[in-house]
């Protein structure tokens, strides 16, 4: 999640190094250094995506995403939190980051919910790459993230920033924020297995369709069910 300051063919190495460091920052540290990672590294209109907020991308939307880590932090002061794996997709800028964390809320004794997510962060090249466009809010020079020494020329090494960021959960792994012993996990699992078994009455009874699909229509390439009918 930091910004890397690598070259772009050695991004990978760095962001893998770097990434469990700079999630502590935002997740376990003091109010004043959960803001400073957060305006280091995060553009001035990044967005956060959560099952249970959201802030949209906008000139000033990184101040909400302070905002929700500071309350995420005032809930639950000591969080235990693990990264699992980190993948990097250099093409689309894209990291994706395999966590999991136990989440206490300290109003409610015993209570503790054990969660996987995987975070996807949408990163920003400072400077952009010639002949592609920059993200939708430039970042202002005096931006506390970019350093006048990183300013010059198109030498020097690329900048990196967090544009997006949207933490995804199975439901099940959801559901244990509200449920206290994972009963409504349960529940889930339960209901998952019965699922399992329909699609196999489902795929079992209406097997001639797939006859159909695969020794008359030839699959979805060649041609639709209604023109396998019309001949």
């Amino acid at each position: 999640m930091e910004v890397l300051r690598s070259a772009a063919s050695a991004a990978p190495v760095h962001q893998v190094s770097d990434i469990p460091r700079v999630i502590r920052l935002l997740t376990q540290s003091a109010p004043s250094t959960q803001r400073a990672t957060i305006e280091k590294y995060f553009t001035p209109s990044a967005s956060f995506t959560h099952p249970v907020c959201r802030t949209g991308s906008f000139e000033g939307s990184r101040w909400l995403i302070w905002c929700i880590y500071r309350w995420y932090k005032i809930m639950s002061p000591r969080i235990e939190i693990t990264i699992d794996g980190v993948a990097y997709d250099e093409k689309n800028l894209t990291l994706y980051v395999n966590i999991h964390q136990v989440f206490r809320i300290w109003v409610i004794p015993f209570f503790k919910a054990p969660v996987s997510l995987v975070t996807v962060l949408k990163l920003v090249r400072y400077p952009p790459l010639p002949r592609q466009p920059s993200y939708s809010t430039p970042i202002s020079p005096n931006d506390t993230a970019i350093s006048s020494s990183h300013r010059s020329t198109s030498s020097e090494k690329p900048l990196y920033f967090i544009q997006s960021q949207n933490d995804l959960y199975q439901v099940n792994e959801f559901f244990n924020f509200f449920s206290q012993f994972g009963i409504l996990s349960g529940l889930l699992l339960l209901w998952q297995f019965v699922a399992t078994a329909l699609c196999i009455v489902g795929a079992t009874m209406f097997w001639p369709i797939s006859w159909v699909e695969q020794n008359v229509i030839g699959g979805n390439r060649e041609k639709s069910i209604g023109d396998a009918v019309r001949g």
